[in-house]
């Protein structure tokens, strides 16, 4: 089974958009009292037990388990009954909302995420169709249950052999979208590491340094429009809260993040066809991002989007055949590319690499993408036999 996500824009109607916005309402209202009632469930347990705290009571008795998917799934049945709003919504759309929930509190417990926090109004942006019905394309529409046939932008050529799985309903700052999840059995061929080989290495002055010598601007899509954001910003404290203008504000600043995302996600989709075409093997740093994110130069770091990059670059990399994989970045920017002995420490503005052993000069960013290359090459196996000026003839290692 080979699963795809497909986006497309959404051209509903006015009644339809009343519609997700309903929609969109119950889902969060659904969201926050399943959340209040496992919070309540948790601080009932944080008081002694032979004693009643001033800010905690014991109003659940001891005997009563903690709420889970089932049992407030069980819960909102019932409620349904007695709440008419809730009966205009799917199902299934109420439930995926509680699996939401269920996986907040799993991502807290497993991979050590903050506690779930309620939705203000309009932080909930999407809901989940996790079954569509037969037959859901029709030609320009698409069939939502309960909802009906909306018109779409089909921006890209749909398989015809596909089934699709579930469709997600979007709202963003420039409309709506709907990401339906294609899947269909085909054979996915493995790629094996053979042909070309390139390294990559990712920076702030420039965004990506290719073993052959190539460098890529950063654009820095974030700080090209700061100052614009920040007007803007500005703007939106100054407006009444609550008020009509304080709205619109707020969409001006929406409309202007999703700019600067999609200028991101735009370069870096084009950087990963341009390395594609250069090689058949594509090596990248294993870089600590969290890290990253909080060190003195994370608004850099955050602005250039390096885990998306290499994230697309994965997905490209399957999709046009290529073979991808990551290498430890511990020294690269330290080791020589051509006699591979260590170099020591460099400090941020130094941007030459000169070997005090072999006298190999190279551009910093540059010579570090040359040891990513052999160290990518050793992992899948092959051997160097000769490196010089970064490049080198290479053996599979039998």
């Amino acid at each position: 089974m080979f699963t795809l996500i497909y986006e497309f824009k959404l051209k509903p109607t006015s009644a339809q958009i009343a519609t997700f916005e309903e929609w969109l309402e119950q889902c969060r209202r659904v969201y926050n009292y399943a959340l209040a009632e496992r919070k309540d469930w948790v601080n009932s347990r944080k008081s002694p037990v032979n004693a009643c705290s001033i800010k905690h009571e014991y109003i659940i008795p001891a005997d009563k388990e903690a709420p889970n998917y089932n049992s407030q799934a069980v819960a909102l049945t019932q409620a349904k009954k007695n709440i008419p709003a809730l009966k205009q919504v799917h199902s299934q759309v109420l439930q995926q909302t509680l699996k939401r929930l269920q996986l907040a509190f799993e991502g807290m417990w497993k991979n050590g995420r903050g506690f779930p926090r309620y939705k203000k109004a309009g932080r909930m942006r999407s809901f989940v169709f996790p079954s569509m019905g037969a037959a859901p394309i029709d030609g320009k529409y698409v069939k939502l249950p309960k909802i009906g046939l909306v018109k779409f932008n089909q921006s890209r050529p749909i398989p015809g052999d596909a089934l699709i799985k579930q469709a997600r309903v979007v709202k963003r700052a420039s409309g709506w979208y709907a990401q339906l999840t294609w899947q269909w059995k085909v054979d996915v061929p493995e790629i094996n590491p053979t042909g070309t080989s390139i390294g990559i290495d990712v920076g702030i002055s420039h965004f990506a340094a290719v073993s052959n010598g190539r460098l890529f601007p950063n654009p820095k899509p974030f700080k090209q429009l700061e100052s614009k954001l920040k007007s803007l910003q500005k703007k939106v404290s100054n407006k009444r809260f609550g008020s009509n203008n304080r709205v619109k504000a707020l969409l001006k600043v929406s409309r202007l993040h999703e700019r600067i995302a999609n200028t991101r996600k735009n370069y870096h989709w084009e950087l990963a066809h341009n390395l594609c075409d250069w090689a058949d093997m594509i090596f990248a740093e294993q870089l600590n991002l969290k890290a990253l994110s909080r060190g003195f130069l994370a608004k850099h770091c955050l602005d250039a989007g390096w885990g998306q990059f290499l994230d697309i670059l994965s997905q490209c990399c399957v999709k046009r055949g290529k073979y991808f994989q990551k290498v430890p970045a511990a020294g690269t920017s330290q080791t020589c590319p051509k006699c591979l002995k260590e170099t020591g420490k460099k400090k941020l503005r130094e941007r030459v690499h000169k070997c005090q052993y072999c006298g190999y000069t190279q551009d910093r960013d540059i010579a570090a993408a040359q040891v990513v290359e052999i160290r990518g090459l050793v992992a899948v196996g092959h051997t160097v036999v000769k490196l010089s000026e970064g490049k080198g003839s290479v053996h599979r290692r039998r």
